[in-house]
């Protein structure tokens, strides 16, 4: 069963959020509201998906997961 959560990069780092994507993801500089609290702007370059990912997002992802946080 698919988790109500995404990842998508914004600001920084990669963060989650339960906001609906669109089909073909979010537009570029779209504003979102991640997991953590943050507005994020959406960011979809390549290197985007190789941030850091958001520890409150990641965090709070597992919660809505049922898993437990490993190592990062």
């Amino acid at each position: 069963m698919p988790h109500p959560f995404r990842w998508q990069p914004g600001e920084g780092q990669r963060h989650a959020t339960l906001k609906p994507r669109p089909r073909g993801g979010y537009p570029a500089d779209t504003q979102i509201e991640a997991l953590c609290g943050a507005q994020i702007t959406v960011d979809n370059s390549e290197v985007a998906w190789l941030w850091t990912t958001c520890p409150e997002c990641n965090k709070t992802a597992h919660e809505l997961a049922g898993t437990p946080i490993g190592p990062v």
